[in-house]
């Protein structure tokens, strides 16, 4: 279900950001988002709509979502079928989007929205991405903190992007969303695309926040899984594994395959044990 935000005639043309809101089992949170970013874009005079994208929700996300739609002409929203994943919920909603920038960031608030105007200061600059990165992580268990570092490790090392600190929240020019929303990505990894694609960019810092209401949906194997699929679909690693793995094959059945022939003329092989051992060397090579 896709609804078309509501528009004024009347209103000024000006610069327009669109805020993308991917959410996902976040109904405790859908109106303080609103509340808050109105608060900080209104005050800096920031002409903006808000996309929310209901990524599968169980809980009462899109009853909230529609409550807020009823009153507010800056609001559009974008219901998934089911639950398909934060960076397709992000990409939809970049697609919807209608601003000369985007914002995204998590419904959750730990991205600080007071952020906003500063990154948005800097795309009116000439900075066509304006990257987030985290100067501290919050409050989080030893567990959760090593399996982040070691998901972020592994992603840096594998893309060649270093992504110690990155997130997903990030300003976006109109060209950059169009490049990325034209990608043939079946298993788009937004953060690493969105600094791939080059573009004229810039880092600012954020605290994340602390979550007020609900829990987050990120575990152990989620994370893990979230790894794998972005490993395989953004870099040429498990390629290049399978390659030298061929490689290695390859010298282990000539080494065998000598050694068999040795034993062969020197008259130490059993009777057809040499022949049955070099066709399994071909068959398994």
């Amino acid at each position: 279900m896709n609804w078309p935000g509501k528009t004024s005639g009347s209103e000024e043309k000006m610069s327009l950001l669109s805020v993308v809101i991917p959410a996902h089992n976040e109904e405790k949170n859908i109106r303080r988002v609103i509340e808050r970013l109105s608060e900080v874009l209104e005050k800096e005079q920031i002409s903006f709509e808000m996309i929310f994208v209901n990524d599968g929700s169980r809980d009462g996300t899109w009853d909230r979502i529609l409550e807020a739609y009823q009153t507010r002409k800056d609001l559009s929203a974008i219901r998934f079928s089911r639950n398909f994943g934060k960076e397709a919920a992000m990409l939809a909603g970049l697609e919807k989007a209608r601003g000369d920038c985007c914002v995204v960031i998590d419904c959750d608030l730990q991205h600080p929205p007071e952020k906003i105007p500063e990154m948005y200061r800097l795309w009116e600059q000439g900075y066509e991405v304006v990257e987030g990165v985290k100067r501290s992580r919050g409050r989080e268990n030893m567990f959760h903190r090593l399996s982040a570092r070691f998901f972020y490790f592994m992603m840096s090392r594998t893309a060649h992007i270093d992504m110690a600190s990155a997130s997903d929240f990030r300003l976006l020019d109109r060209k950059v969303v169009d490049v990325l929303t034209a990608l043939p990505e079946r298993s788009p990894f937004f953060r690493a695309l969105s600094t791939w694609v080059g573009f004229k960019s810039v880092k600012i810092e954020y605290d994340v926040e602390e979550r007020k209401e609900g829990a987050s949906n990120w575990s152990f194997f989620s994370l893990t899984k979230y790894a794998i699929r972005n490993i395989v679909s953004f870099s040429s690693v498990p390629l290049k594994m399978i390659t030298w793995t061929g490689f290695f094959c390859l010298l282990i059945t000539i080494v065998m395959g000598i050694q068999t022939i040795i034993r062969y003329a020197s008259g130490k092989a059993v009777e057809g044990f040499t022949t049955v051992i070099l066709l399994l060397l071909l068959i398994a090579d």
